[in-house]
């Protein structure tokens, strides 16, 4: 599992250091998700991709609190996801801002990436897209952009670069 996980970061590091290349920031390229390798992350990503865990439905009684399902590591993964989100510059989700007053009802405000981390947040699509097999970013980007909460100023410059 833990091989497995290690070899499809790799592959997915590679391209992304071609893509950070091509944008002008090769050592972005090459600290690219260093945090995927850390403890912190790479329990929560294996399982969750590689682990093959049951349903907790599908555990017999007696094995219930002794073994971990799927939904175990579907928590896990989220803690490692959100993890990740905030220790790395080019997820968009790191530039969010939760307004806390009484008059702004948890209102979500998105910043603007600075343009180093919005190449970087590029190349991890182009990046992923190869190493996933899905490698039309534009038609990703727009399944995807409703999902999205991105400052006008960073919205403009992808929609730009991805040729819209």
């Amino acid at each position: 599992m833990y091989w497995k996980y290690l070899k499809s970061q790799l592959r997915h590091k590679w391209f992304v250091f071609v893509e950070c290349c091509k944008l002008g920031i090769p050592w972005l390229g090459i600290i690219h998700d260093w945090s995927k390798f850390t403890p912190s992350e790479i329990v929560g990503y294996a399982r969750y991709f590689y682990g093959g865990y049951q349903p907790l439905a599908a555990i017999p009684g007696d094995w219930r609190f002794r073994v971990l399902s799927k939904e175990d590591v579907a928590r896990q993964f989220d803690v490692a996801w959100l993890h990740h989100q905030h220790r790395n510059k080019h997820h968009w989700q790191r530039w969010l801002l939760t307004l806390d007053s009484a008059r702004s009802d948890g209102k979500l405000i998105a910043l603007p990436m600075p343009d180093r981390y919005r190449r970087e947040m590029l190349a991890d699509w182009y990046g992923a897209g190869r190493a996933y097999g899905n490698p039309d970013t534009p038609s990703w980007y727009l399944n995807n952009r409703e999902q999205m909460i991105l400052h006008e100023e960073t919205q403009d410059w992808i929609e730009k670069q991805l040729g819209f």
